[in-house]
């Protein structure tokens, strides 16, 4: 089975990544190993607010039939399907506003307006043939609580505020997160990844992976610095709050996507814009002339014309 890569080689943090799982279906598609990747949760967001569900593929992204089920009081009831012309109010790709970089697919979508009934279990499914039907058994899903304005629990908030990082090769990446309120007692820590496969990346406690360091301005404040990133650090990154007596995870933040080019690549691309734009300069100055000349000619009498007359 294909696992992320590791940030380093640290054997203290490989087994905490491997005890404290999250949810991850897998399956053969093509001779090729196909995992869909999505958070636990729970995750909690207030009435009226967007809520961001993260979902991966791993293993190919060429297929179609990928789609989001809701289950609440143990009724399914599709939200979303990625095929084409599938329209879904108040539901929106994330995709629209990302390219989706295969071979790690990106069906993640935002529910805006969120309401009580939003509140339930969300599957990130693919559905074969003209029924549509899910195939195999639903996985653990992504648990989402919707919190009301006069609701006392939970009274804890996660707070990772950045969807979506860009960063080259050498860079430190700041990842952002807050915990407000009380909660049961228990570590806060972060992970890259869903499924078997997440990856413990610093818990604050000691054990945390090279080149990574707590930010802690304040007692709520549970950011980190990755120093020196390689494309190999790119991913989702997870802040999760645990609770202790029961040793389980209690509540997880929405994820970070970060996204490492190698400086060569920025380069090249940089070079390639700046031809493309010379070339498009030098086009709209050529054509500029031939229609200046061409108004020359206009203007211009034929002196032939001007000696018969």
């Amino acid at each position: 089975m294909p696992t992320l890569p590791l940030l380093g080689h640290s054997p203290p943090s490989r087994l905490l990544g491997l005890l404290l799982v999250l949810s991850g279906t897998s399956e053969q598609s093509n001779g090729r190993e196909w995992r869909v990747l999505q958070p636990e949760g729970p995750m909690l967001v207030a009435e009226g607010e967007t809520l961001l569900l993260r979902c991966s593929v791993v293993g190919s992204c060429t297929h179609a039939g990928m789609r989001w089920v809701q289950v609440r009081d143990q009724n399914p009831q599709e939200i979303y399907n990625f095929k084409p012309g599938f329209f879904s109010p108040g539901v929106t790709p994330v995709t629209q506003e990302q390219p989706r970089e295969p071979p790690d697919c990106d069906y993640s979508i935002y529910i805006l307006n969120v309401t009580r009934e939003q509140a339930g279990t969300y599957h990130c499914v693919r559905s074969e043939g003209v029924s549509g039907h899910a195939e195999g058994q639903l996985g653990e899903g992504t648990s989402v609580l919707v919190k009301g304005a006069g609701d006392l629990e939970p009274n804890l908030r996660i707070i990772q505020p950045q969807e979506l990082l860009l960063a080259i090769t050498g860079d430190t990446v700041f990842l952002n997160c807050t915990v407000l309120g009380d909660g049961p007692p228990g570590p806060v820590r972060w992970f890259r990844g869903a499924g078997l496969s997440r990856e413990a990346i610093y818990n604050f406690q000691g054990l945390s992976q090279p080149n990574v360091t707590a930010v802690r301005a304040s007692n709520t404040d549970f950011s980190i610095l990755l120093q020196g990133v390689t494309p190999e650090y790119a991913g989702i990154y997870y802040c999760v709050k645990f609770q202790r007596k029961l040793n389980r995870q209690y509540l997880s933040g929405r994820g970070t996507r970060l996204r490492v080019r190698d400086f060569l690549s920025v380069l090249t691309a940089v070079i390639l814009g700046l031809k493309a734009v010379t070339l498009a300069g030098l086009l709209l100055t050529l054509a500029a002339c031939r229609r200046n000349l061409r108004q020359e000619n206009v203007k211009t009498p034929d002196p032939v014309k001007l000696r018969s007359s």
